[in-house]
């Protein structure tokens, strides 16, 4: 078996990168590593790029983009950015030279421009390359280390510098100097040495974070494989929560889950130097079990009560929806949660209630297809983005083309068609057109990890001046989607998290975004639960004991509208999810 992960026993380089699907840990394992070398008494500087962070969760202490000294933690500042606040700052850097100098109108029109959500993206990365090339930092501190977003997000990111350069030295117009991407050449040169920082192996130390479960070694297997194209070939792979034994029928089948998960990764993985953290008893809160994360178990017993007499089950919250009549149904939550699962059970519930229905995905890894497939009453789609995106640059072409556009008019449309940012708008098309299914049939919709879904909501406002910025007409189905998701009457969205801090926390973020935009929520499914088996196992139970705090939580924050599904060494698809 794999070695166990000290960051004190192995040659780590400067910069150091976390990544990996959302849930696996990357979050407590860059926090451990951190701290483990700070007190070691090196200099670290810890850096959040996830819009959805929970580090001043996990330590307990605001924190802001610039960086914050974590008491306790000789050594140790841990730096949060802020995707919102760094768009209000890129945008004012923008248009602030400007000001006095052109009319109101079109100060007025280069604000609506910047104030999609391409522009929090590229204002996130700007931090993000300030942050690994700045020879200040570099000097001030022995690891700089990155605790990246969700694996879609990061290559997405990691992938800007080399598409920004491509289209900022083919851009012969000029078009986009009026638009989100104004004021990147001059930072020409920035992304350059991030590009160059990154694919440098004796700089930069990629780690892949997993679970030894299916669903994130292959994600593993695809960020390493697209990473390598990038260049960043100094990998390693650090499994978490690997149980190491077991005297128990649920302990036994975790185990056996594991193995198999472990034997079946792919083989490219395989290749890879890796490391092991064995699965804890506790949450990764405060600073003593951060430092013990990487050493030390603990099995403490919790006493709490849990508050509720009945606790529903899924099927209670379906025989709601189905009650209710509601027409779109949302699962929504942090990355590995098991949002995919619930919104299969709800689309299967539902089809067995004889209700006809449509289940749909926007995430780009698209397990759909493994849960369940299409039958009676069901139609399944993914949005494929790649797809919508083709389309959606010939849709606006043959637009123009038809208006009888001058070859300049043309050359463009062409040229903004080409901006990362076109392929937000494309996606978000195709998901008007899905929800507007709801006029027929009932939608229930698997959306991405937290972070991407806020980005997608967030188009929905801005959706309309950036159509008309690339000359597309506003579609029916795009004008009538926001009062659709706003009526708590037809929209339902289902918060899917875990019984654990974490989860939980960002769950409860993701609802406060959801009221401020209008978004009606009613129900909680706390996923996977220990709590509901009958564990004997002294790690698991202690486990288990600690979930008890997390669903009075949400069973108090719901008012009673939350469920709770069984953890299952089993895999759920097909039939069994109507048993949750």
């Amino acid at each position: 078996m794999e070695k166990n992960f000290n960051p004190q026993k192995i040659a780590l380089t400067k910069y150091l990168f976390y990544t990996g699907k959302g849930g696996v840990g990357k979050t407590s394992i860059a926090c451990a590593t951190a701290v483990t070398l700070a007190d070691s008494g090196k200099k670290v500087l810890l850096i959040s790029t996830d819009p959805a962070s929970n580090l001043q969760d996990v330590f307990n202490t605001e924190l802001n983009g610039k960086g914050t000294p974590i008491q306790d933690v000789a050594n140790l500042v841990v730096a949060n950015l802020d995707p919102i606040q760094s768009a209000a700052e890129y945008r004012e850097s923008v248009i602030a030279p400007y000001r006095g100098k052109l009319p109101d109108v079109v100060l007025k029109n280069m604000e609506e421009q910047l104030s999609g959500s391409c522009t929090v993206e590229i204002a996130a990365f700007n931090e993000f390359s300030n942050f690994i090339t700045d020879k200040a930092i570099a000097h001030a501190y022995d690891h700089i280390i990155f605790d990246t977003a969700p694996t879609g997000h990061t290559l997405r990111m990691l992938q800007l510098p080399s598409a920004w350069s491509n289209f900022i030295s083919e851009n012969t117009h000029g078009a986009s100097c009026l638009g989100q991407l104004s004021g990147l050449e001059d930072r020409k040169k920035i992304y350059k040495n991030a590009v160059s920082t990154l694919a440098d192996g004796k700089m930069t130390t990629l780690i892949l974070v997993s679970r030894a479960e299916g669903a994130p070694l292959k994600e593993a297997n695809r960020a390493s494989a697209e990473l390598r194209e990038l260049g960043v070939n100094n990998q390693v792979l650090v499994i978490n929560g690997v149980l190491t034994n077991f005297d128990d029928p649920i302990s036994e089948g975790l185990f056996r889950k594991q193995q198999k998960a472990l034997s079946e990764m792919p083989d490219s993985l395989k290749q890879i130097v890796t490391y092991q953290i064995p699965l804890r008893a506790y949450n990764i809160m405060g600073l003593s079990n951060i430092r013990a994360l990487l050493t030390l178990d603990k099995y403490f017993i919790s006493e709490e009560i849990l508050h509720a007499s009945v606790v529903p089950q899924l099927k209670d919250v379906i025989e709601d929806i189905h009650h209710t009549g509601k027409k779109v149904i949302f699962t929504m939550g942090k990355g590995g949660v098991g949002k995919t699962t619930v919104a299969a059970a709800i689309a299967l519930g539902l089809a067995h209630k004889g209700v006809k229905v449509h289940l749909t995905t926007t995430d780009p890894a698209a397990h759909l297809k493994y849960v369940i497939d299409e039958q009676p009453n069901i139609s399944m789609s993914h949005i494929d983005e790649q797809e919508v995106l083709a389309k959606y640059r010939e849709t606006v072409l043959a637009k123009a083309r038809e208006n009888n556009l001058n070859e300049d008019d043309i050359a463009y449309i062409e040229e903004d068609l080409r901006s990362p940012c076109t392929q937000e708008i494309a996606v978000f098309r195709a998901f008007a057109d899905i929800v507007e299914r709801a006029e027929k049939q009932v939608v229930v919709i698997d959306t991405a990890p937290t972070g991407h879904t806020l980005l997608l909501l967030d188009s929905t406002q801005s959706y309309h001046k950036e159509v008309q910025r690339t000359m597309g007409d506003t579609p029916e189905s795009v004008k009538k989607l926001l009062p659709k998701l706003r009526d708590a009457e037809q929209t339902e969205v289902i918060i899917v998290t875990l019984a654990e801090t974490t989860p939980v926390f960002e769950a409860m973020r993701l609802e406060e975004d959801l009221h401020r935009a209008g978004i009606h929520s009613k129900w909680w499914v706390i996923n996977s639960s220990l709590y509901a088996t009958d564990t004997k196992n002294q790690m698991l139970r202690a486990k288990a004991s600690n979930e008890i705090q997390w669903i009075n939580k949400v069973g108090d924050h719901a008012k009673g509208n939350f469920a709770v599904i069984r953890w299952s060494s089993e895999e759920i698809k097909g039939d069994k999810l109507l048993e949750l």
